[in-house]
């Protein structure tokens, strides 16, 4: 979520004496100092008593709090922004970050439901929908010639009131004729391909990588500046072995953790 606020509606951090901190760092442990901080200020953020979006004690205050030196402190703080639980804001300080989403790749089960099940009320906002032209990329992608066809869908994702991800797919027209009278703000994708064009998901091929953000994805998602996206595509095939979509997925990597599962027993 971008942070747009001016100084004198940032909301007023915790001082030493209003923190009700009770200082629990034994300087007498073998844990380092810096170990024994990070843990006791990860419990504050996991536990709820510090809120997202709520700016923490400055280094000056933890300091004055814990009698630990600013160099340690910054240590800390950059061992917390590193694990995703606090973010920086230039001239403003540390705020606790939103807890991430955990979500499997859509090709076990797709987005939407995976939010549903987890409690999130969701949305798709319609962006742009069209017939292209397959360009080289394109072509290469769905395994067509260059000029074939396609339709493109492209969708933004909500959970909740917030965007989560960007959803951009292609889909050679001679497959699916009329697939934009569809309602595909209402109605998933894969559904319809399934249940109205017999293109079952059977084969799907993905890669992960993370991007920066152009300023329109910057705008769409609500994406502060400097985080970067979590860009997922797949090229997804039928049981005959046909290529019949290539989707691209941005999701906002400081709301969503995709996560893994491999049986290899």
């Amino acid at each position: 979520m971008t942070v747009h606020v001016q100084p004198s509606q940032l909301p007023v951090p915790l001082r030493a004496k209003e923190s009700g901190v009770t200082t629990t760092l034994n300087r007498n442990s073998a844990v380092p100092l810096y170990l024994q901080l990070a843990d006791e200020l990860r419990t504050k953020i996991l536990s709820g008593e510090w809120q997202p979006e709520q700016r923490i004690p400055s280094e000056n205050e933890l300091n004055q709090i814990y009698s630990i030196s600013r160099m340690t402190i910054r240590q800390v703080l950059g061992k917390l922004v590193d694990e995703g639980l606090v973010f920086r804001v230039h001239g403003k300080g540390t705020f606790v970050a939103q807890p991430k989403i955990p979500t499997r790749s859509p090709a076990y089960y797709g987005v939407r439901e995976q939010l549903e099940q987890q409690g999130y009320s969701t949305r798709t906002e319609m962006l742009n929908s069209g017939q292209v032209d397959a360009d080289d990329r394109l072509a290469r992608q769905l395994d067509v010639s260059i000029g074939t066809p396609l339709y493109m869908v492209e969708r933004l994702r909500y959970a909740g009131e917030t965007p989560i991800s960007l959803h951009k797919s292609y889909v050679p027209l001679p497959l699916a004729p009329g697939l934009l009278d569809h309602d595909l703000a209402e109605k998933q994708l894969c559904q319809v391909l399934a249940r109205d064009y017999g293109l079952d998901m059977a084969y799907v091929h993905e890669s992960l990588e993370s991007l920066v953000p152009s300023e329109e994805e910057l705008t769409a998602l609500g994406v502060r500046r400097g985080v970067p996206l979590l860009l997922l595509e797949q090229r997804i095939r039928d049981r005959s072995r046909r290529l019949f979509e290539y989707t691209r997925i941005k999701f906002r990597s400081d709301r969503i953790r995709l996560e893994f599962d491999y049986d290899l027993t």
